[in-house]
């Protein structure tokens, strides 16, 4: 099976892949443009990698309730679903925190840090389903 892992915000999509179940690994930061474009390149993604299911993270708040950027995300993952894409959500509470975290502990820069935190954060997404699921590696 392979997987794209999703972080949809409203300006930028982090984007990750695993194409053996087991690990994953950014591919990108896309700028968002339009919903047909976003989609678009996507599906572009999906036909690259032949993705069998996306994996979104699903925005919630810390008491487990939808945080409203979930419907926002919906838009997008209904329009995937339209071309017959497989969504799959994970909760990614926290995630951007641990991202930021381990490239603060990485040392980056201010300007490295905001051009890969929604990349890492689509890794760490996919990871946990990974892990979640069975397929990933724990150490």
């Amino acid at each position: 099976m392979v997987y794209l892992g999703l972080d949809i915000g409203d300006k930028r999509i982090g984007i990750s892949v695993s194409t053996s179940g087991i690990f994953a690994s950014g591919v990108e930061t896309y700028y968002r443009t339009s919903l047909k474009n976003d989609c678009q390149h996507i599906l572009e993604l999906v036909k690259k990698y032949n993705v069998d299911i996306i994996v979104a993270g699903l925005p919630k708040h810390l008491n487990g309730d939808n945080h409203q950027q979930a419907e926002k995300n919906e838009v997008l993952c209904s329009a995937l679903r339209e071309q017959g894409c497989k969504i799959d959500y994970f909760d990614e509470r926290l995630t951007s925190a641990a991202a930021e975290k381990a490239m603060l502990e990485a040392d980056l820069s201010r300007k490295k840090r905001k051009e890969n935190i929604d990349k890492l954060a689509a890794v760490i997404i996919l990871q946990d389903y990974l892990d979640t699921k069975g397929g990933g590696f724990k150490l």
